[in-house]
């Protein structure tokens, strides 16, 4: 796990003029991340487990994304080679459990601004 006085990677933005929020975006915004925290969420999984929940999502994928989540501190890979979600992990899950209930209710709006982004 990497420590708070190691500065973070060079693709991310949170350098000393960004804050928190936009290195946990930048975290969170990789494809498949939060899908695996949404897995996890219920409870620890084996990885062939998770990966059967996660759909397309290759192997090789899921092994790179676990790993950064582990580095992060969001999930931990336990003795037995599951994995599951740290205190920081289910904390981000119910955060995400409110953001599923909000667009719950404002699906239709949220499917109106879907389109591509504007050059």
């Amino acid at each position: 796990m990497r420590s708070a006085s190691q500065p973070p990677p060079a693709n991310s933005r949170a350098d000393v003029s960004a804050t928190p929020l936009l290195a946990a975006m930048d975290l969170l915004g990789q494809r498949w991340m939060l899908r695996v925290i949404w897995e996890l969420e219920p409870g620890p999984l084996g990885f062939l487990e998770l990966r059967r929940r996660m759909g397309n999502c290759s192997s090789s994928m899921l092994s790179v994304r676990l790993q950064r989540l582990v580095e992060a501190g969001v999930v931990d890979k336990k003795p037995d080679k599951s994995y599951e979600l740290t205190t920081a992990g289910v904390e981000l899950g119910n955060a995400l459990e409110r953001v599923w209930r909000w667009s719950e209710r404002w699906a239709g709006s949220l499917e109106r601004a879907g389109g591509e982004d504007e050059a």
